[in-house]
Parts: structure tokens; C-alpha cells; sequence
């Protein structure tokens, strides 16, 4: 029998770990085809920054440790930014990055570069596979760092030549399968348990406050029958929406910075206001989430739970329940069924009746722009429209940016767990399509829509062409407004103007679609997006449609309120320099 080759060795172990795909431009070539051998598929991809958002989409949906694979070099530092991104959003990825041979480390070698160096800032872990005899070994410590504690990408880079050499046998064989995550399952112990129990049982206003650390299916559950069990109202960040149904009388949808004037959160943040215990789960209290740290009410004790002990007391000194959020959950509520509730009980129907009116107010607050026949068409009734035809197992991914908040303050989840997806670990643009196609190979069966601004579109369109090769039918909608949106109203509520940059070129990006072999259609009446839903929607290709949209139409983030209509005007390019430069 002959001696498997390391890059052999490596596809064996993906294998073994549960990998079906790897997202890669060919190379490294050796490990790649090693991969195609044994039935591994390869989502090859047009660019690094790209492939390695879709391997994190695909991680986010499928809770499986996801395997991008990336050239040295040029090809390297593409891969910074979503590793970046993973790396804040606790996303499990393994990223196998090729590295010059060995010999020639040091001799300005063709594409030579420290990469160790390099992805230092935007990895749990970073190694180089020093032999050929501890491939598993380091494959599997990859794995095991990506897929336990907090999640996080791991990288191994793997010289050229050492892939091509033989790989004796370890001294014991490795079996474990370790591509699911979290890895661990652990919880705070039993007093700390029933302290926090406690605290909730005899708080007179307590509150959930949920993070993307409770997306998992399991976490989704144990918070929905805690929300239930104990009668306790739940607010999201932007990443934890979806973690409850938003239609349970005691969801109170997205909070964040969205809470200016036509916002639910304007209307359901008097509910926080009142809260004198917080329950925050999974979630690292950024600033986005807290909108600028000013959501939790400064009276209110703090109960914490999150698998990394550093978030814990970051900013919000808290009860620590360290520990992974479904694991916790399900202890916190089995503690609290044994606590007298009744008081609660006995307030719940007004409760109830309270976040019913402020979702009532809010409907009745965007009502004249989702119904808005407009030209212009306004984004609200683009949501309007997706919101009329979100089914259960719909998972709507959004771009960074406006698109995020369109998503995540306009429709409301149908169920516990359904998927949003933001990229809110740095909100870097371009990520919503590949995050898609991630998402819609994790669940092929389910309807997935990404939702994008022109402006970060123009990140990614290249990927449109990737979906007609690898056959992934979505549907992308743009929202063509021809500015870069949050910029441009940032800078004049913080300015007073703008700058040029702020606004871009006419593009067709419905052409564009049809010319990489997508269905593409521009749509500029109002009453047609409904029937553009309904034909991408039943459609077996990829489907863009382009919806031009109003320029002056903005989320109800809190930044803006009372500030922005009172207009700006974009700066003169011939301004005087020193202005340009202070701005």
C-alpha cells in the first residue's frame, strides 16, 4: 500500500471532520485536488475576500466548521477582511493558506510574505505545518481552536513542497470528527446558576437582551422557553434577530441604534427604560448593539452570559454565567421553574398588551412610506413587499451598511430561529452576496434573498458569475439609490455636508446580471416589486432584481434624529483643500 501524500493526509482528515466543501481558487493545487479525489466539492470562487465571507455564511447556517483555502501572497491578504469579520462575529472557519517551500522561507521568493505576520490580528491561531508527520495533529488543533470557547477562524499555513512529500503514520490514529461547533458544551456552575435565577425571579422588571452568540438552533430554543417559561421579555441586537419569534407577545424586536422616530425601538424602549435586571445573552455589548452604550439602563444589575469570559464586565459589570449560551439557558430555565413566577405571571398579560401597542404604532408609523407608491421607490416598501412573501424558512442576508438596517428594523422573524444575516462583526461592505451563497449551500432548500446597496454591490458583483457556474439559485435585490448612503447622511448630520465621493455612476446592474448568465430585471414603479418577488422567488436561476430607490431615504438610527432633514449639500470638489483634509 502506498504512503499517503500530506496533502492526502489533509483531505482525509477534512473528511473526517464532516467537510463535504471547501471554498478555494485552486490552490493550494496539491490539497485541492487531494480534496476533488474523495468527493470534497470545491466552491471555487472569484476572489479571496469573497470566498471567505461565503465560507462564512455556510458556517453561520450550517454550524459546521467551514474550510476556505487561499494562494500566499496577494491571495492571502484578500483573505484578512472576512477572517476579520469571522473573527469578531465568533464564526468557525479553518482557513489552509499555502505558503512558499520551505527552503526558499526568507530569499524573496516569488509571492513571499510573513504571514504569520499577516493574519496575526484576525485569528484565534496561527501556525505552520513544520513536518509531514503532524498533519492530523495540526489539522485537527486548527479544528479544535475554530470550533471551541469562543468561535473563531483558525489558520494553517502549509509550505508547497511539504504537500507533495509522504506522510508516514502517526503513532496513534486520529478518529475524532471535530466539525461541528461549539466543540464543548459547558455551563457556569449550579450557584452561580441559581444566583442568576434568582435575580430574574425577583426582579419587578427584568428583560432579555440577546445577542448573535443565541442564534444556534439550540440556543434559539432554550431562549424562546425561557421567554415563555418565565415570562420574560426579549429584545435582539442587529446579529441576534431571529433568536425569537418576533411575533410572540413578548418580543420586542431589534434594539440597537434603532430607535429614532418611526423606529420600534422608539416605541418599545421605554420597556428597557424600566428593566431593573438585564439578562444579556450572547451578545459583546459593541457599540452598534448598545447604541453607543446607552441601552442599558444604568440602574439595572447586569446578568452576563457568554462562552468568552473577557465580554463578560467589558463594558457592563455583570452577574458572570461564563459559559456556551444554549448550555446556560437550559440550566438558567430548569432554576427558574422552581422559583414562584406568579407575580410574574400575574403582569404578564399587561406586558403583552404594552409591546402589542408599541408594535401597532410602529406599523402605524411606517405605513405611508410601505405603502408609498413613490418614484423614488422608497426602501420601506421593498421590505413591505419581501415581508408579505417571508416564509418560515426564509433566510435573508444583508450587505453591511443601510441594507443591514432595512433587514433587520423592517421585517419581523416569522419563528424562533430563523436566519438574518448581517455582517456585523465590521460591517464591511460587500459581504451580503457571498454571505448568501454560504448560506444557500448550508440550506439548499430554503429561499434565500441577500439584500444589497449599490455601493457595496460593487464589492462583489464579480461573484454573480459563481452563481450560474456552481448553479445556486438566490435572489439578490440592489438598491440602486446612486449614493453611498450611511456615508453621505453620517457626514452631514456630523458635518454639516458631505463629500464627492458620496455619490457614484449609473450602473446597470440588472445587466450586468444578465451578462454573467443571471435572470435580471430594473425595477422603477413601486407596484412592480411585487410581482419581481414572486417570479425570482419561483424562479430555478439566480435572479437579480435592481430596485431604484429614494437618495434622501435613511433607517431611523438614532444619530439622525432631529438633525438630518434639516438638509446638507454635498461639498464642492473645488473646495480648499485644508477643509477636505479636516472633514
Amino acid at each position: 500500500m502506498s504512503v499517503p501524500t500530506v496533502a492526502e493526509t489533509i483531505a482525509a482528515a477534512l473528511r473526517r471532520h464532516g467537510v463535504k466543501l471547501i471554498f478555494a481558487q485552486s490552490l493550494p493545487s496539491a490539497v485541492v485536488l487531494a480534496c476533488e479525489e474523495i468527493g470534497i466539492r470545491q466552491i471555487a470562487y472569484r476572489q479571496e475576500n469573497m470566498g471567505g465571507a461565503m465560507a462564512d455564511g455556510f458556517a453561520r447556517i450550517s454550524q459546521k466548521t467551514a474550510v476556505v483555502c487561499a494562494q500566499n501572497g496577494p491571495a492571502a491578504t484578500l483573505l484578512v477582511p472576512p477572517l476579520a469579520e469571522a473573527l469578531k462575529a465568533s464564526i468557525a472557519l479553518v482557513a489552509l493558506v499555502q505558503d512558499v517551500e520551505r527552503a526558499q522561507i526568507d530569499k524573496n521568493a516569488f509571492q513571499d510574505l510573513d504571514q504569520v505576520a499577516l493574519f496575526s490580528a484576525c485569528a484565534k491561531w496561527v501556525r505552520r505545518l513544520p513536518a509531514p508527520d503532524r498533519a492530523d495533529d495540526y489539522v485537527d488543533a486548527a479544528f479544535t481552536v475554530a470550533g471551541s470557547g469562543r468561535p473563531g477562524p483558525a489558520v494553517l499555513l502549509l509550505p508547497a513542497d511539504l504537500l507533495k512529500e509522504p506522510a508516514p503514520p502517526a503513532g496513534r490514529q486520529r478518529m475524532a470528527s471535530l466539525g461541528t461547533w461549539p466543540i464543548d458544551r459547558v455551563r457556569p456552575d449550579d450557584e452561580a446558576i441559581e444566583a442568576a435565577a434568582g435575580a430574574l425571579a425577583h426582579a419587578r422588571c427584568p428583560i432579555v437582551y440577546a445577542g448573535g452568540g443565541a442564534a444556534s438552533p439550540r440556543a434559539s430554543a432554550a431562549l424562546s422557553q425561557l421567554q415563555d417559561g418565565a415570562h420574560l421579555p426579549v429584545f435582539t441586537t442587529n446579529m441576534g434577530k431571529g433568536v425569537v419569534a418576533e411575533t410572540h407577545e413578548l418580543s420586542c424586536g431589534v434594539l440597537g441604534a434603532l430607535n429614532g422616530p418611526a423606529s420600534l425601538g422608539y416605541h418599545t424602549r421605554s420597556i428597557m427604560n424600566d428593566a431593573d435586571v438585564v439578562l444579556l445573552a450572547g451578545t459583546r455589548t459593541n457599540q452598534n448593539g448598545t447604541d453607543n452604550w446607552r441601552v442599558i439602563p444604568r440602574g439595572a444589575d447586569v446578568v452576563h452570559v457568554d462562552i468568552d469570559p473577557e465580554e463578560i464586565g467589558r463594558n457592563y459589570e455583570a452577574h458572570r454565567l461564563v459559559g456556551d449560551v444554549a448550555t446556560t439557558l437550559e440550566a438558567l430555565g430548569a432554576s427558574l421553574s422552581k422559583h414562584d413566577l406568579s407575580v410574574r405571571k400575574a403582569a404578564r398579560p399587561a406586558l403583552a398588551e404594552r409591546i402589542r401597542a408599541a408594535w401597532r404604532q410602529f406599523e402605524e408609523d411606517r405605513l405611508p412610506l410601505g405603502g408609498s407608491n413613490a418614484a423614488p421607490i422608497r426602501p420601506e416598501r421593498v421590505m413591505h413587499e419581501l415581508q408579505c412573501r417571508l416564509t418560515d424558512d426564509m433566510i435573508v442576508v444583508a450587505d453591511a451598511s443601510y441594507a443591514s438596517m432595512w433587514v433587520v428594523g423592517q421585517l419581523r422573524g416569522r419563528r424562533a430561529g430563523q436566519r438574518f444575516l448581517t455582517p456585523r462583526g465590521l460591517a464591511g461592505l460587500g459581504w451580503g452576496l457571498p454571505l448568501a451563497i454560504g448560506a444557500k449551500l448550508a440550506e439548499p432548500g430554503s429561499p434565500v434573498v441577500a439584500l444589497v446597496g449599490d455601493g457595496g454591490f460593487a464589492h462583489s458583483w464579480a461573484e454573480l458569475e459563481t452563481l450560474v457556474r456552481l448553479e445556486v439559485p438566490l435572489t439578490v435585490v440592489v438598491l440602486n439609490n446612486g449614493v453611498l448612503g450611511y456615508q453621505k447622511d453620517a457626514e452631514a448630520v456630523k458635518f454639516g455636508r458631505y463629500t464627492t465621493a458620496c455619490h457614484l455612476g449609473d450602473v446597470d446592474h440588472a445587466a450586468i446580471a444578465r451578462a454573467c448568465g443571471c435572470r435580471g430585471a430594473r425595477v422603477e414603479a413601486a407596484g412592480d416589486i411585487g410581482s419581481a418577488f414572486d417570479r425570482a422567488l419561483g424562479a430555478v436561476r439566480p435572479t437579480l432584481i435592481e430596485v431604484m430607490t429614494d437618495p434622501e431615504a435613511h433607517p431611523p438610527i438614532s444619530l439622525y434624529t432631529g438633525i438630518l432633514d434639516a438638509g446638507a449639500q454635498p461639498r464642492s470638489a473645488s473646495a480648499p483643500a485644508g477643509e477636505r483634509a479636516g472633514a
